[in-house]
């Protein structure tokens, strides 16, 4: 019985802890949470894949790179995997070389991200007739929290806005409801109380109260500077499910624009 008591006492301790907590939240910042959550948990319907091209201007230069996109579906997550190749081709020996990076984020529900990232180069060589493969520098990194904010392929997406980590962040909050492009939407803070110097200490999203889509996002430096705007935009059907044609990223400060564009039309014909 003391023993029964004893984990009775804490369950009941826990769990006004909890309600405390809750309680000294504003309803802005329920409801805010509440949408990140399901923001965080929201899934694909089914696997797909998506071919498109990264396009990246910066200082009158612009390049573009071949993007690849999978999403797939397992019992336990699910993961997004953006994958870019950076060049191709043949050396004075024609020989092929290739090079590039991938991404994968793996979502669970009531779990944080988790992100591995590779980098790969090989050479495809011919001897004796006999074609090979060498791989090159290579590695393979697990990734936590602010070593998400990195670039991704060069351009101005980080791997933290490929995964939406802001939306895991503990502060969130509601601000407003107001239309945007078109758009019925809520408008979610979501605060980084805590953040590195090259990182994000706010991100502001709109939000699609129809279809929980993020209609634009802007989010601001360390010193609470607008650094970056985020416009995903041609929402199309594929296959029965909702996807993205392209991407855009603007860094307000450098002037540097990045774009992620898909071939959803192929794909659908598939």
């Amino acid at each position: 019985m003391k023993i029964l008591s004893a984990v009775a006492v804490i369950i009941l301790f826990v769990f006004g802890a909890t309600a405390q907590t809750t309680n000294d939240l504003s309803d802005a910042e329920i409801q805010g949470r509440n949408l990140a959550r399901q923001l965080c948990d929201s899934q694909p319907a089914e696997n797909f894949t998506n071919k498109g091209m990264l396009e990246i201007r910066s200082k009158g230069i612009t390049t573009n790179f071949p993007i690849d996109f999978q999403a797939i579906i397992s019992k336990t997550n699910w993961q997004y995997v953006y994958s870019v190749s950076f060049a191709h081709g043949f050396d004075s020996k024609s020989n092929f070389f290739s090079g590039g990076e991938s991404i994968t984020v793996i979502h669970s529900i009531l779990e944080p991200n988790q992100y591995i990232y590779q980098q790969w180069a090989n050479i495809q060589f011919y001897t004796r007739g006999r074609p090979g493969v060498v791989i090159g520098p290579h590695g393979s990194n697990n990734l936590l929290g602010d070593q998400t904010f990195i670039w991704f392929g060069q351009s101005d997406f980080w791997i933290c806005d490929l995964g939406l980590e802001f939306f895991h962040w503990p502060e969130q909050k509601i601000l407003k409801r107001e239309n945007s492009r078109g758009r019925v939407c809520k408008v979610l803070e979501s605060t980084n109380s805590n953040p590195s110097p090259d990182g994000y200490s706010r991100v502001d999203s709109w939000i699609d109260e129809e279809t929980l889509g993020i209609v634009q996002a802007y989010a601001y430096d360390a010193q609470g500077k607008k650094l970056k705007e985020f416009y995903p935009k041609d929402f199309k059907k594929v296959d029965g499910q909702w996807q993205v044609g392209m991407m855009e990223m603007d860094n307000v400060q450098t002037g540097s624009r990045s774009r992620i564009e898909f071939d959803l039309k192929s794909e659908g014909q598939k």
